[in-house]
């Protein structure tokens, strides 16, 4: 018997035509499709860490990567649909940093070939998008000053480098949970799934320069923009005052590992307070105090 299609040709092709003349309803699609891959996606990898159920072991990179695909595809077509890139608010920048999250994530994967770690770093993905996909908005008409190019790299650069400390805060955060199970002798899954603590801590501070470089990058770029666009430079913003001590807070980290040798919990910890004050400044500075960074 001859498979019946669900969609008829006649529909397919008015959908389509539909997607074309309002991209935005491709756009809302999206927005419900992509928190429904990442929980599925999250899922995958916590069964094959908690029951080494082997589907999932073959599954899980394949379905990230998919999960990334088409998130990206997301991301070029909310761009062409409201014709500015999708960090004018929060929770645009909130989808960027999920897709920056997973993509970072996967590549690391790909390349170590360590796997273990996953369905912790992609369950940070998955709260960003589902926040993003909740309270997004769209917008059709943004500030000319939002489609310079030099925007475009330091946000390209900032997002990126709070991907980086997302990470770095997650290894960081799996490291004292290890170290608390083999100091209380419990050596259950998480002893036996985890890389040891000398990998966490590598991990760790890879993911700690590259936060520090690209922040960096983000703040001189920034400031190259802001003397582009402003007569004056403001440097009293919230948001750029929180971003530099951020920076800041990632020097002295490398800083002190190198000339004093600081490492293990010391290390790790430092790295969680990092995220919670970058997650600090990219929620509540932002939204209530931030003044040339709140367009909206």
């Amino acid at each position: 018997m001859a498979p019946v299609s669900v969609v008829s040709p006649a529909t397919f092709r008015y959908i389509r035509e539909e997607i074309k003349g309002n991209p935005a309803i491709f756009v809302d699609i999206f927005n419900i499709v992509l928190p429904i891959l990442y929980f599925l996606t999250v899922g995958t990898y916590g069964r094959a860490f908690f029951s080494d159920a082997l589907w999932a072991k073959q599954l899980k990179t394949k379905l990230l990567s998919i999960t990334v695909t088409l998130h990206a595809v997301y991301l070029i077509a909310r761009t062409a649909a409201f014709d500015h890139p999708p960090v004018t608010t929060i929770f645009e920048i909130f989808s960027v940093l999920a897709f920056s999250v997973a993509a970072t994530y996967l590549f690391i994967e790909v390349r170590s070939h360590r796997k273990e770690t996953g369905y912790f770093i992609i369950n940070i993905a998955f709260f960003f998008q589902t926040a993003s996909s909740i309270f997004i908005r769209d917008i059709n008409q943004v500030p000319e000053i939002l489609r310079s190019n030099l925007f475009g790299i330091h946000v390209t650069a900032a997002l990126l480098g709070y991907a980086a400390i997302t990470i770095a805060g997650a290894y960081g955060f799996l490291y004292l949970m290890l170290y608390h199970e083999m100091k209380a002798s419990r050596f259950g899954v998480i002893y036996k799934k985890l890389p040891n603590l000398e990998t966490l801590e590598r991990m760790t501070m890879t993911a700690t320069r590259m936060a520090f470089v690209l922040l960096g990058t983000a703040i001189v770029f920034g400031l190259v923009w802001l003397y582009h666009v402003f007569s004056t430079l403001y440097f009293a913003d919230p948001k750029l005052i929180g971003t530099v001590l951020i920076w800041a807070l990632y020097g002295i980290i490398l800083a002190a590992r190198r000339s004093s040798g600081w490492k293990g919990r010391k290390v790790m910890m430092l790295s969680i307070v990092g995220f919670a004050v970058s997650i600090f400044s990219l929620t509540i500075i932002n939204i209530f105090f931030s003044g040339f960074h709140k367009f909206y």
